[in-house]
């Protein structure tokens, strides 16, 4: 799939505090009719994701492994990876996350993502 790489660079530039805090970058990377279901079991639209994220405390960096994708139609991809966050204060937290990404005017966004937390994975 030629698109993968840039997919895995958007979402690896996504879990940048960088990007996470530049509003109109996230504004370009994420569709209109974005929906997360976060770890947490929170719903989140686009509106809220560019209302909490650049205002969020920074917290540890979070590692990302293991991408893998799938073309679900000629401009529509998902894409299915671990993370793990880890705090100095707390345990690490381990993800299995899935993004769906739509290709429109050859530029891709984000349409749908979902974390769940799940048990400890080796980090690589």
């Amino acid at each position: 799939m030629e698109d993968t790489d840039r997919l895995y660079r958007h979402l690896i530039d996504m879990l940048t505090k960088a990007v996470r805090r530049d509003v109109a970058m996230l504004d370009r990377m994420i569709a209109d009719d974005f929906l997360e279901f976060g770890a947490s079991g929170t719903a989140f639209g686009k509106r809220e994701v560019l209302q909490q994220l650049p205002a969020a405390e920074d917290g540890p960096a979070i590692h990302a492994q293991d991408f893998q994708a799938r073309r679900l139609g000629e401009d529509v991809v998902q894409i299915t990876f671990k993370s793990v966050r880890a705090p100095a204060s707390s345990a690490p937290r381990y993800t299995l996350r899935s993004s769906i990404w739509r290709r429109r005017d050859n530029a891709w966004q984000m349409v749908f993502h979902q974390g769940t937390v799940t048990e400890p994975f080796a980090v690589v």
